[in-house]
C-alpha cells in the first residue's frame, strides 16, 4: 500500500497525527511480501548448495545398501535403518562392526554413541532455526552433519531454515531411495568402494567446512582433530576416532587460555609479544626508561 494512503491524524498512535507503525510491511520483511518477491540471489545460492549436498551425499546410500546386505542384514532391516536412524556414519559403523563379527549389542552401542554428536548440533541449531514447537520433533530427525553444516554456514535465520529444510528433505528422500536400490541390487552392483561413493560424504562436508575456518583458533582445532582421528584410526573401532577428535576443541582452548594467562602474568604482550621491554617500568600508566629517569633531575635543576 502506498504510504500516502495510510491513515493519519487522530487514528495514528495516541492520536498524535503520526502514521501508524507499519513494521514489516514497510521494510519488505513480511511473510507475504517475501513470498511475492521470490528468492533473492543469496537464497538461490542456498538452494543450489543444499540440493548439491543432498544429491552428492544421498547417492552414497547405494554404498550403504550394498554394505549392509553384505554384512548379513536383509533388505527390510537395511531400509529400516536408513528410514529410522538416518545418520550415515552411525549406520556404516553398525554394519561394519557386524561384518567384522562384533556382538550386535556392542555394534549398536558404538553406533549410538557415534550418533550422539547430533545432539550437540541440535543445541546450536535450535536457537538459530527458531522452529515452532510442534515442528521440532520432526526437524530433530534431520539434524545430521550435512544439514548442520549447510544451516550454520548461512548469514541469516531465514536462509539457515531454507538450507536446513532443503538439505534434509533432498538427502532423506535420496538416501532412502538409494539404500533400497543398493540393498535390492547388491549382487549386481558389486563392491561400492570401486565407485568412490563412500568418499562423497566426507568430501562434501570438508568443502562446506573449509570456508567456516576463519580464525587461527578454528583452523588449529580442525588440524588437531584431523591428527587425533588419523592417529586413532588404526587402533580403535570404527567411529570411535571421530569421538576422540572432538577433544581437539577443549584441548586447543585450554592451551590458548593458559597462554593468555601467562601473558597477563608477565604484564601482557609488549612490542615483541613478551611483555614490557627490559629496562622499563610502568609508572602512572606510562612506560619510562632508565634514561628518562636519569634526565629528570637535570630538568629539575634547570627549573630551580
Amino acid at each position: 500500500m502506498p504510504s500516502e494512503e495510510l491513515p493519519v491524524g487522530p487514528r495514528g498512535p495516541g492520536g498524535s497525527g503520526e502514521s501508524p507503525d507499519i513494521g514489516p510491511v514497510a521494510d519488505g520483511g513480511g511473510a507475504g511480501t517475501a513470498r511475492r518477491r521470490g528468492l533473492g540471489p543469496g537464497e538461490r545460492a542456498v538452494v543450489r548448495d543444499a540440493l548439491g549436498v543432498g544429491i552428492a551425499v544421498g547417492l552414497s546410500g547405494f554404498a550403504f545398501g550394498v554394505t549392509s546386505v553384505g554384512a548379513g542384514l536383509d533388505v527390510a532391516q537395511t531400509c529400516a535403518l536408513s528410514l529410522l536412524v538416518f545418520t550415515g556414519a552411525s549406520q556404516f559403523a553398525l554394519v561394519g562392526a557386524l561384518a567384522a563379527g562384533s556382538n550386535p549389542l556392542t555394534a549398536a552401542a558404538g553406533a549410538f554413541f557415534l550418533g550422539a554428536r547430533n545432539a550437540f548440533y541440535g543445541l546450536r541449531l535450535g536457537p538459530l532455526l527458531q522452529l515452532p514447537r510442534w515442528q521440532r520433533p520432526f526437524a530433530a530427525h534431520w539434524v545430521i552433519d550435512e544439514t548442520a553444516a549447510v544451516a550454520l554456514a548461512q548469514p541469516t535465520a531465514r536462509t539457515a531454515r531454507l538450507g536446513f529444510t532443503l538439505t534434509g528433505l533432498s538427502l532423506f528422500l535420496l538416501w532412502n531411495l538409494t539404500t533400497s536400490g543398493g540393498a535390492l541390487g547388491a549382487e549386481a552392483l558389486g563392491d561400492p568402494q570401486e565407485w568412490g561413493l563412500d568418499a562423497a560424504g566426507p568430501a562434501v562436508f570438508l568443502a562446506l567446512l573449509a570456508p567456516m575456518l576463519r580464525t587461527t583458533t578454528e583452523r588449529l582445532v580442525a588440524g588437531v582433530g584431523v591428527v587425533l582421528a588419523l592417529g586413532c584410526l588404526p587402533v580403535l573401532p570404527s567411529g570411535v576416532p571421530i569421538l576422540v577428535a572432538a577433544a581437539a576443541a577443549p584441548l586447543v582452548l585450554l592451551l590458548r587460555g593458559r597462554r593468555a594467562a601467562l601473558d597477563l602474568d608477565t604484564g601482557g604482550p609488549g612490542p615483541a609479544g613478551r611483555g614490557p621491554e627490559p629496562g622499563t617500568e610502568p609508572c602512572g600508566g606510562e612506560v619510562r626508561t632508565g634514561a628518562q629517569e636519569r634526565e629528570e633531575p637535570r630538568g629539575g635543576e634547570e627549573r630551580r
